[in-house]
């Protein structure tokens, strides 16, 4: 006896009508165009971050915490916690990354011009230095690969740029905050890896330009030009 074909016939078309119903995931363009949009909206940030570098040669990875703060005028600051107390503060024109010294000691700062440093190549987007569709090539990776559950958009400079390989950005990928970037990933040329993420986001906040003035301690060595 040959079974009824109604009901096949009807989880059939239930099943078309599900993938019917499947939202077509988005395109890269879509994904940076989201990307640069969020970015676009922020004139000023203050969040927590965690960082981790990892060394390709001695296979090590080092992770830091701290303060993290950007206005689209081109300034930031990176507070580092204890016991790193690194400080890293840039007014738009120079940067100065102060180091603490071993055991208490003073220790040693660096300054330079902004154009050379290069800081800025994951964190230009803040500053309103960098664009993201006119000045990288992208596409999306697989974000299972990345432990994210949103999107991970690679990006790759149009022109060289010694200090970045490529930059991933991990998207969130949610409709009422599309677009918005919690993780920024910098892969350099040998290999290394330099990630940070971003927690506690407070936007568009009056900063106080204090907060882009700083001055080593008294009797902080200064090294390099």
């Amino acid at each position: 006896m040959k079974k009824p074909l109604i009901p096949a016939l009807s989880l059939l078309l239930l099943t078309t009508v599900v993938h019917a119903d499947d939202p077509e995931p988005p395109s890269s363009r879509t994904v940076a165009q989201a990307a640069q949009a969020f970015y676009d909206r922020v004139d000023t940030l203050n969040a927590r971050f965690t960082q981790q570098y990892h060394h390709r040669i001695y296979q090590r990875t080092q992770t830091s915490t701290g303060r993290i703060r950007f206005d689209d005028a081109g300034r930031m600051r990176f507070d580092y916690d204890a016991p790193n107390g690194k400080v890293i503060v840039s007014n738009g024109e120079n940067l100065v990354a102060y180091e603490p010294g071993d055991d208490g000691e003073v220790g040693q700062y660096v300054k330079s011009p902004v154009s050379q440093d290069g800081l800025h190549s994951g964190f230009a987007f803040l500053t309103g230095r960098a664009r993201i569709l006119e000045d990288y090539r992208f596409r999306l990776l697989d974000a299972e690969r990345y432990g994210w559950s949103g999107h991970v958009l690679e990006l790759r400079p149009r022109a060289e740029d010694p200090n970045a390989r490529r930059i991933l950005l991990f998207v969130d990928a949610r409709e009422a905050t599309f677009g918005v970037v919690h993780k920024v990933r910098i892969d350099d040329h040998e290999g290394n890896t330099n990630q940070f993420t971003l927690r506690g986001m407070q936007l568009n906040q009056d900063l106080g330009q204090s907060a882009f003035r700083y001055t080593p301690p008294t009797g902080a060595r200064r090294v390099g030009a």
